[in-house]
């Protein structure tokens, strides 16, 4: 199991960390306002969101290869509600952009996410796949 160096806690990913930049909780006015823009039912919108927010984040090669592999694992359950996870719930401390939470279908965002990264992330995901995951359980 991964250790995440900065927390020192196993690094567990699920596809929602993918939706992280699309918080715009306490960002209405900046970050809000910037997403919608975009329209997430369109596919060239949908390519520029994941491209610009979704593929950039600070995550270091390991990270990178768990998180498309949790992403990879998901998309082969067919039955795995996507939909949930932009579902808008007033206790959390988070929210995405106005009408996300209907957007028509959330597999094809995802699927989007995945074949983009592998392009974006080619490099990482080679570099990680090649070692022996079984060392990435030491803590820095």
């Amino acid at each position: 199991m991964y250790i995440d160096t900065g927390t020192g806690q196993p690094y567990i990913p699920t596809p929602s960390y993918f939706l992280g930049c699309f918080d715009i909780y306490d960002q209405e006015e900046t970050l809000g306002e910037e997403l919608e823009r975009f329209n997430p039912n369109d596919a060239a919108d949908r390519e520029e969101l994941i491209l610009k927010y979704c593929l950039v984040g600070n995550c270091t090669y390991r990270q990178r290869f768990l998180l498309y592999k949790c992403l990879e694992k998901a998309l082969q359950d067919e039955r795995y509600d996507f939909k949930s996870l932009l579902r808008y719930d007033p206790e959390a401390y988070s929210s995405f952009p106005c009408g996300w939470d209907e957007m028509e279908n959330t597999r094809t965002f995802f699927e989007d996410i995945l074949r983009l990264a592998a392009v974006e992330w080619k490099d990482d995901l080679h570099k990680a796949s090649v070692e022996d995951q079984a060392t990435w359980i030491t803590v820095n």
